[in-house]
């Protein structure tokens, strides 16, 4: 049959872990899509499979080939069905684990890393004549240069929201984790590129843009100066382009907050007033140990330069306990930072080695029994914050962006500026606008309120993207 009548081909792919990894599935897609394949959110009877794997989260491998055990099942149903299912494994577990992945799993087409993935329809290609492929280099030449644009079809079914990747890659060497490792050097994108993306999103109806990176403030992308921007500078010119009513961005790293990124947070109303900035640990000493290249007053005294700036802002941030040689008096200096700052949300994990990390080697572990209940106390204390962060929402009202239907027929839901979900009774006319609810009662991490102006009929609310409430998050919120 002709390639042009030929029907499309089904694509799966399931992304675990970070925001990038949900940025680069899209990605492959986009990728995919010039040689015929179309996104279906199953695996049975998909032509080719995705497994776009996290190596930051605990037992991150055997979660992999758990997976690739169901899977073997169904590509051997294909087979007895007489049709073909390509697996390919990709991501952060394929880039540490590549040669120990194609050994393991014979089911396995392609294994591919994070930054060689623009490489997939000529990997598929060379699995079909080799019978299976291997790439987990760090190529020379930027994959972004390679990777096709989004069609206006894909960015319109994705949302109102997208990420945009600025920054990949970490200098900073944390002693527990693999990212320098699996994903390099800290690399920018030029400004130049970034605002193409962002203009061709908005364009087609994207209204919040989440900018990330594994280190994201430590963006020095060239500008149209010829000289590194920082990531403030940048946030000042997307800020500028129309259609882009919100903001944010994910992951920083406390010692890369510089005075534009505070400047930034004061001045742009588009900028939304939540940070995720993770700490790890409150204590000094086991900061020093994860190789963290910042004290507990240093990301005290960070945190009093955004609020100085915006008072109205809010953190989230991650922890680890249980890191090896953490004493119970180290976690009570987190629990008495946690206390101190008030946070709005936060994720935090016991601890858990990764292969070839620095970390891994260290003797003095911490018994699970401890490590448990640690978790326990700190994740209490972190929930009854988050609980009364959103308390003072009741009787407010609060700009939100709304972005799709919710689970009740006539609901609509959309965020705050604090990523709080927020649910009114509306007409979905209203996806895509930014205006005003009056929050009546709470639902667990919902928001549940009324419209407190009625946009116009099919027009776009000029309503300002801002934080509508002002909450003061301070030590026992």
């Amino acid at each position: 049959m002709p390639e042009s009548r030929m029907p499309p081909r089904k694509l799966h792919i399931k992304s675990y872990g970070c925001q990038m990894n949900v940025y680069d599935a899209q990605r492959m897609a986009d990728t995919l899509a010039p040689e015929g394949y179309v996104e279906t959110a199953s695996a049975e009877g998909a032509d080719l499979v995705i497994l776009n794997t996290c190596h930051i989260r605990e037992k991150a491998s055997e979660k992999v080939y758990s997976e690739l055990g169901r899977l073997r099942a169904a590509k051997e149903q294909a087979a007895r069905d007489g049709r073909g299912m390509n697996i390919v494994v990709a991501g952060c577990v394929a880039q540490a684990e590549g040669e120990e992945i194609i050994r393991r799993a014979p089911v396995v087409d392609v294994v591919v890393g994070p930054q060689s993935y623009h490489h997939l329809p000529q990997l598929l290609a060379r699995a079909k004549t080799c019978g299976r492929a291997l790439e987990t280099e760090f190529p020379v030449a930027d994959k972004f240069g390679f990777l096709p644009q989004p069609s206006r079809q894909a960015i319109r079914a994705r949302g109102i929201s997208a990420f945009v990747t600025v920054q990949e890659g970490c200098d900073k060497f944390c002693t527990f984790c693999v990212v320098p490792y699996t994903r390099g050097a800290e690399a920018s994108r030029p400004v130049a590129k970034v605002i193409d993306d962002v203009r061709r999103l908005a364009d087609n109806g994207v209204r919040e843009i989440t900018l990330i990176g594994q280190n994201v403030n430590a963006y020095h992308g060239e500008g149209s100066d010829g000289r590194p921007w920082p990531f403030g500078k940048l946030l000042y010119r997307l800020a500028g382009i129309p259609g882009i009513v919100r903001l944010r961005y994910s992951t920083s790293h406390p010692r890369d907050v510089e005075d534009t990124l505070i400047d930034a947070h004061r001045d742009l109303d588009a900028l939304m007033p939540f940070v995720h900035l993770p700490v790890q640990s409150g204590s000094d000493r086991i900061l020093a140990a994860m190789n963290r290249r910042h004290t507990a007053d240093d990301y005290r005294r960070v945190i009093d330069r955004f609020r100085d700036a915006r008072p109205d802002i809010a953190f989230s941030s991650d922890f680890i306990v249980g890191f090896p040689g953490e004493a119970e008096e180290d976690f009570a200096a987190t629990l008495a930072l946690v206390g101190q700052i008030g946070y709005a949300a936060a994720y935090s994990f016991k601890y858990s080695p990764r292969p070839g990390t620095p970390a891994a080697d260290m003797q003095e572990t911490v018994s699970t029994a401890d490590m448990d209940q640690r978790l326990v106390q700190l994740q209490n204390l972190i929930d009854s914050q988050q609980s009364a962060f959103n308390r003072t929402a009741l009787g407010r009202t609060i700009d939100v962006l709304f972005d799709r239907p919710g689970r009740k027929p006539g609901q609509i839901v959309g965020r705050t500026p604090y990523l709080q979900p927020a649910h009114v009774e509306a007409s979905d006319a209203i996806i895509g606008q930014v205006l005003p609810v009056t929050v009546a009662s709470l639902e667990r991490y919902s928001l549940f309120g009324t419209l407190a102006s009625q946009p116009a009929s099919g027009e776009p609310s000029n309503h300002a993207a801002t934080g509508g409430a002002q909450f003061q998050t301070t030590a026992g919120v």
